[in-house]
């Protein structure tokens, strides 16, 4: 008497798994494009590298949160990315140095300076620059930026997060972000500033 109800929830836990296993699958399709440019660019150009953090932080979302809703993975997707791309930095620093293990290492401290600046929103990364400049010469310049400049101008221009939740992802204060998310625009500005003579007079926003 007891097989029927045991058989059904089964099928229900199976019909469950897949259910995850199809959402995973389309979110993966949304996503890996944009976060194999952060990783390429934050690990100079190591593609294999690059694939192998994203399917790591793939694994690990579909182990510990495959119950979420999907609009919730992806700030614990990007936040599993980015904590696994610091253990990385952080061995490959240790393996360049390793007298590094008697001193606390330094990746891009966010103790910096806060800046007064009004929050920026930048929905589309080509949104501050003339349309003329391609995708490509954009992620040139981004790989020439500091990684954490990096991360915080692709969660915020890229993803379209906003200051809160990128903060919660780069585990730093908002405050940290809009520093770090200023200076990457100026930057870019001025790397790509060549393309376009008009953006040469942009004002500053200091």
């Amino acid at each position: 008497m007891d097989l029927a109800p045991k058989q059904s929830q089964s099928e229900s836990s199976s019909t469950q798994q897949s259910t995850a296993e199809q959402r995973l699958k389309f979110f993966m399709q949304d996503v890996t494009g944009r976060a194999l440019v952060m990783m390429e660019s934050a690990t100079q150009g190591h593609h294999g590298i690059a694939m192998d953090l994203v399917q790591e932080a793939f694994i690990s979302l579909h182990k510990a949160y495959a119950e979420k809703d999907t609009d919730e993975w992806y700030p614990l997707f990007y936040t599993i990315l980015t904590n696994k791309l610091q253990d990385w930095r952080r061995k490959e620093a240790r393996r360049a140095s390793p007298f590094s293990l008697f001193r606390k290492l330094n990746l891009d401290s966010d103790d910096e300076d806060a800046l007064d600046i009004i929050d920026e929103s930048t929905p589309n990364p080509l949104a501050f620059l003339d349309q003329a400049v391609t995708v490509e010469e954009i992620q040139a310049a981004i790989a020439k930026l500091p990684v954490r400049q990096q991360q915080a101008f692709m969660l915020r221009a890229w993803e379209g997060f906003d200051t809160q939740t990128t903060a919660q992802i780069m585990s730093c204060s908002e405050g940290s972000v809009k520093t770090h998310y200023h200076r990457a625009i100026k930057a870019l500005r001025t790397t790509l500033s060549h393309l376009d003579p008009f953006m040469r007079g942009t004002p500053n926003e200091e």
